[in-house]
């Protein structure tokens, strides 16, 4: 029997290199499992808790599709789709919500989290706090188990939302007929640290990321930023440093040994910047090229989009017609 896996892809920004190596790398090497049926979803609809406009909500859903697609999630391997395209997602949801109780989503980590802050801060514990947000793992429940999920893959800091699938899927199996596939996630307990420019890790909060397909021109200048400590160009340098960490990340084993044979033997940080600069760049080019291309030939990526979502209903049709049943109104 084959495992269903689910991937959400929430679309809120440029995907840099550590978005690469934490999570697109990870999940498109399960595709190659024979033994996998592989989902991925733009989940656009999640993505209103935070997106301010129209245009911005249809130019990362056009960003975050062209990144997996360039660095080679093939649509004719899985099915790839945008979450509002499936509109049996929102029945689902609005369905569950009348099995889910409310103090399962007082304990969610994003809702607590914003209480925490409205409380330290001394404003009303619930200000900021949209339904959507509130709501948030309800919908997630419903993109897992409108397509029958055995795994998700998430990170530790993700479990919550497959527990609180669980937990949803189990009462509603419990108070109508059994007929909801009990999901389990694919936990991925030691995530490597991609180290940013300044040493601290990757993220967009501290300003500190390397963009996935910037310009040739502008990967240099943002590798030429990284910080590196005093020491002089003839003075032996080891591995515990950002450069060295980036590097192996892109790097065969052999090039990764030559490398750190160098830095032993002494090279200025401007030189091993630009080893840097290098290897990556011939790493990224071919990828850069491909979302480029889809980047500037939007049809073509909302047709792969819609091809999906026309798979991806055979599936969610059949799944909310035996949950309209066991409710009782079909």
């Amino acid at each position: 029997m084959k495992n269903i896996i689910l991937t959400g892809i929430k679309p809120t920004g440029t995907p840099h290199i550590g978005n690469y190596f934490g999570a697109i790398k990870p999940a498109l090497e399960l595709v190659n499992n024979e033994n996998n049926i592989c989902y991925f979803f733009i989940a656009d609809y999640h993505a209103l808790t935070t997106v301010e406009t129209r245009e911005e909500l249809k130019a990362h859903t056009l960003e975050v599709a062209s990144t997996w697609l360039a660095c080679g999630l093939d649509p004719n391997k899985v099915v790839f789709y945008k979450q509002s395209d499936i509109k049996e997602t929102f029945e689902l949801s609005t369905i569950l919500t009348n099995v889910t109780p409310k103090g399962l989503m007082n304990r969610a980590h994003a809702y607590k989290a914003k209480c925490e802050q409205n409380s330290i801060s001394q404003t009303d514990i619930d200000d900021g706090v949209n339904m959507g947000l509130y709501n948030y793992p309800i919908l997630m429940a419903a993109d897992i188990l409108l397509f029958n999920t055995n795994l998700v893959p998430v990170g530790l800091d993700q479990k919550q939302h497959i527990e609180i699938a669980r937990d949803i899927c189990t009462y509603f199996n419990n108070k109508f007929k059994k007929c909801l596939t009990m999901p389990d996630g694919l936990i991925t307990e030691n995530v490597a640290t991609i180290l940013g420019l300044d040493g601290r890790k990757m993220s967009k909060s501290y300003n500190n990321i390397i963009p996935l397909f910037c310009t040739e021109n502008e990967l240099k200048k943002i590798i030429m930023r990284i910080v590196t400590d005093s020491s002089l160009p003839s003075e032996p340098k080891g591995t515990d440093n950002t450069i060295f960490n980036l590097y192996k990340l892109f790097a065969t084993k052999e090039q990764t040994e030559a490398f750190k044979q160098k830095l032993a033997r002494g090279i200025g940080w401007g030189e091993a910047k630009n080893d840097l600069f290098e290897l990556i760049n011939s790493y990224i080019k071919p990828m850069r090229e491909k979302y480029n291309y889809y980047m500037t030939n939007p049809q073509i990526v909302n047709n792969i989009l819609q091809d999906g979502a026309n798979k991806a209903r055979q599936i969610s049709k059949e799944t909310i017609k035996r949950v309209r049943t066991a409710i009782g109104v079909e």
